[in-house]
């Protein structure tokens, strides 16, 4: 398990400040008056599903496409008017490799390096300093045709990092690795923040790394439905969390309803969900209540799915591509 970092590290200055910001494609609203402030030194999720609006943000960020509507600052400078000071404080990671395979990572970091301008001896230091840092200085004239997936997102936040920026910005950072690299890959998340400072703001659909940053902002349908600590959000929801999966969820429901009078259940998919102090006392209650009707049932403390499904009321897709490491 990766240890969350000391709070004294984070800061209540933002780095990132977006306030009403909306963006649109054609009649679609990809954002909607989006507004959220991520703090100097946290590392901050943007989680939410396919379609939710975190990948615009993320290109808005990043300044790859510039704000239709609102406002948005990073490190107090107007993203709309100063775009190009901008991109010399942010570090950006892509999900898409941006690795040129046939070059060596050594190769891939001076050429990089050259775009911002850096050459000769300090140049050549900060390469050999990054890629020490991310495990691969014994790596380092090898071709990145030869690395694993894990071994190239490395070389990639090494090339993020090349000219010291103070926000480094991640789309879907762990997508593709094995467990792992994604373990791998948060040590050294941490390991930036705490040795340099460095502010992280990533985009995953991913329940388990979001459970992993030190605020998240829960996204769907181009807005920010909740943002808060995981913590935090999943206080939201008392008691326990008890899952019951039926072929016939709606008699199942109506079942409920008629002999224990219970209605504040949700029903997603073929399940259905209720939230109750000690919920493991229920239990026996429920299946008695429905003979033939329970195929299944769970209880648990709340998780970041339950908060979503509180949210929005239909249950999260978790889609991943396979791994690889």
């Amino acid at each position: 398990m990766v240890n969350s970092p000391s709070p004294t590290l984070i800061s209540t200055e933002s780095v990132v400040h977006i306030d009403r910001l909306t963006h649109r494609y054609g009649d679609r609203v990809a954002l909607d008056a989006v507004s959220l402030d991520v703090r100097r030194g946290e590392i901050f999720g943007l989680l939410g599903p396919n379609g939710s609006g975190k990948t615009t943000l993320f290109r808005v960020l990043s300044t790859l496409i510039p704000p239709q509507a609102g406002e948005v600052r990073i490190m107090g400078r107007n993203l709309a008017t100063d775009r190009d000071a901008i991109r010399r404080d942010i570090g950006v990671v892509f999900q898409s490799p941006a690795l040129d395979k046939q070059l060596t990572a050594r190769e891939n970091l001076t050429c990089q390096g050259a775009l911002y301008g850096l050459a000769g001896r300090p140049l050549r230091e900060r390469i050999d300093d990054l890629l020490s840092r991310v495990n691969l200085i014994d790596r380092a004239d090898e071709r990145v045709e030869r690395f694993s997936g894990g071994m190239r997102r490395r070389v990639e936040i090494a090339k993020g990092l090349l000219h010291a920026p103070k926000l480094l910005i991640l789309d879907e950072p762990s997508t593709g690795l094995d467990p792992g690299a994604r373990l791998d890959l948060w040590a050294l998340l941490n390991g930036l923040r705490q040795r340099d400072g460095v502010s992280v703001l990533l985009t995953t659909h991913l329940m388990e790394e979001a459970d992993k940053c030190d605020r998240l902002a829960i996204l769907e349908s181009g807005k920010v439905l909740a943002a808060d600590t995981p913590a935090a959000l999943k206080g939201r929801i008392q008691g326990d969390v008890i899952t019951l999966t039926s072929s016939r969820p709606t008699d199942l429901r109506a079942a409920l309803r008629q002999k224990l009078d219970i209605s504040d259940i949700e029903q997603v998919g073929d399940a259905l969900r209720l939230q109750r102090p000690r919920g493991h006392e229920l239990v026996p209650s429920l299946i008695e209540a429905a003979p033939g009707l329970v195929d299944s049932v769970s209880v648990g403390r709340p998780s970041l799915e339950d908060v979503f499904v509180q949210l929005t009321g239909r249950q999260y897709l978790n889609v991943d591509i396979p791994t690889h490491g």
